[in-house]
């Protein structure tokens, strides 16, 4: 474990693990792990207690878990009874509140924020000042892109909390607006700037407001092979994914064998 500085808060009760670097202001609360080979930056608050702390003085702070090589970046708030696997980066002033479950290889971009009772399966890339509605379901290799929206209230103001649903592979570009209780099937492109009120097929291109079928993905071609379709994407891009150097396919069926 290296300090680089003085100003630090770190409770008795977190376990930090090896070769952890810790910057100048960050706050570490009761019962966090930090795995091996971490770096948390500057000003983070990491196990933030949820609002019971202020005012129940028997609370026990539930545990916080952050996994190896993980890299999160200065004005992080991470909330308690969080857990995060190997590999996660956040960028500037991230909010991710309590019961956030990520897999291994996830990316939060800066100024995006978490709602809490929220999970999210491996290799999810969200990129800057993205918000997640709390309770939804975020399968694994999908890309949100900025400015999108999850909602999760269908009355607002109510006590209802229904949170979108999206599968594996799926795609949300820019400024889109994910309604409450929708389910995104698998292998999805939201097209920019759409408003989605209806559940999407695997394999479907959306896009408008209110989003509309246009075609299935597969019918896309290729911008750097005009003779080939796009889709599946993963078939054409690889960049820090599993199969990069190895193919899609290839993996796919190592992963099946």
């Amino acid at each position: 474990m290296k300090f680089n500085n003085k100003r630090l808060n770190i409770s008795s009760k977190a376990e930090i693990g090896q070769n952890v670097k810790i910057g100048d202001d960050t706050i570490i609360y009761d019962n966090v792990f930090i795995g091996d080979n971490t770096i948390i930056s500057n000003n983070c608050v990491i196990g933030e207690p949820s609002n019971d702390y202020y005012n129940n003085k028997s609370y026990t702070n539930k545990k916080t878990f952050i996994g190896a090589n993980s890299l999160i970046r200065s004005h992080t708030i991470i909330y308690c009874e969080s857990t995060f696997g190997d590999n996660f980066q956040t960028g500037h002033r991230v909010t991710i509140r309590e019961k956030t479950t990520f897999g291994k290889s996830c990316q939060v971009g800066t100024l995006s924020d978490i709602q809490g009772d929220v999970e999210f399966g491996d290799y999810c890339r969200l990129h800057s000042n993205v918000h997640i509605g709390k309770g939804s379901k975020i399968g694994s290799y999908v890309f949100i892109y900025p400015y999108v929206v999850l909602t999760n209230d269908p009355h607002p103001p109510s006590n209802i909390c229904s949170g979108a649903t999206v599968g594996d592979y799926s795609q949300i570009a820019v400024q889109s607006i994910i309604l409450p209780g929708i389910t995104i099937g698998q292998h999805v492109l939201i097209g920019a700037n759409s408003t989605v009120n209806k559940n999407v097929n695997d394999y479907s291109l959306v896009a408008g407001s209110p989003a509309k079928l246009i075609t299935d993905v597969r019918e896309i071609k290729s911008k750097e092979n005009p003779k080939e379709s796009h889709y599946p994407w993963p078939k054409s891009f690889e960049r820090g994914l599993p199969w990069e150097g190895l193919g899609y396919y290839k993996w796919l069926k190592n992963q099946n064998d």
